[in-house]
């Protein structure tokens, strides 16, 4: 029992500080963004809104968002290491963090339309488990709030419409149609995760996992992230601003990922994440207890 202790200790306070604590690179960028607006705008306005919000959640315990979201895990472990128990035990961390108020109640039978008390249900929480050569776990944690999930797309290239063709200036004209498709919904500014081929179940997963990436850096990949700097230039052209109501902000951040493809297909995927920038990860040690913060 004091091995499940440890364990849904650890994985709580994953939950809870992600729910609650806005990270640092977010709310710089935030910060850095409220700056560049004009005085008495309405994009102003709303960031420094968004900006009380983020410190009264932080002073309050209290989450940032009434929409808690899904909860999507990735866990690098030991080789061998027993992943069903990892499952097992953060699932009772989601249960409690529900109970004490960190997660609202807010997955929902999809048949019968009924909240799952403990946000424990068939398809949630979600879990990615990789096994590598280490001796510690790695966890992260991404809350994705269903507005920001609605406004993701998928594109198949060639568009006629968007007269996008199979190469990275057709990739950059569905980016930025996801965007103004959007308008500001989502909770913009947002943050676009980006995959380029894959099928379409691989590029929803390849899209979210840029997530994980810090907002300051670029791709490694040198076209993929002079790509990520043009979308993120481009995109301050188009006047949609935060929340929609005009300004310079209506991305801070864009990160793009490549996957192989079918020769019949050609997939660009595009997630959205909003302001709210849930994203944080720890490294346990393979009894469960924290090591340090990721």
């Amino acid at each position: 029992m004091k091995k499940y202790t440890q364990w849904e200790a650890s994985l709580f306070e994953l939950i809870r500080r992600t729910s609650v604590d806005l990270p640092a690179d977010v709310e710089q960028a935030l910060r850095r963004a409220h700056k560049t607006e004009k005085k008495d705008s309405r994009a102003r306005w709303v960031l420094e809104t968004v900006l009380e919000n983020v410190q009264k959640a932080r002073d309050n315990d209290a989450p940032l968002c009434q929409d808690t979201g899904s909860l999507i895990f990735y866990f690098q472990v030991p080789v061998g290491f027993d992943t069903n128990f990892l499952a097992a035990v953060t699932r009772m961390a989601v249960a409690r963090a529900t109970r004490f108020g960190y997660l609202r109640q807010n997955t929902i039978d999809s048949l019968t339309g009924e909240s799952c008390e403990t946000n424990v249900a068939h398809g949630a929480p979600i879990f990615y488990f990789e096994q590598c050569a280490r001796t510690t776990v790695d966890v992260r944690l991404l809350m994705k709030g269903g507005g920001c999930e609605n406004v993701g797309r998928q594109y198949s290239l060639p568009c006629v419409d968007l007269n996008a063709g199979r190469d990275l200036d057709g990739v950059r004209r569905c980016v930025l149609d996801a965007i103004i498709s959007a308008q500001g919904n989502g909770c913009a500014p947002g943050i676009l995760g980006v995959c380029i081929g894959g099928d379409r179940a691989t590029g929803y997963e390849c899209s979210k996992t840029q997530f994980l990436r810090k907002l300051d850096d670029r791709s490694s990949v040198k076209v993929l992230g002079r790509l990520e700097e043009r979308i993120l230039k481009d995109a301050k052209q188009l006047d949609i601003g935060p929340m929609g109501f005009g300004g310079n902000t209506t991305l801070l951040g864009v990160k793009i990922g490549s996957l192989s493809r079918l020769p019949a297909s050609f997939f660009v995927t595009v997630s959205y994440m909003c302001w709210a920038f849930r994203r944080r990860g720890a490294l346990l040690s393979v009894r469960g207890g924290f090591k340090k913060w990721l």
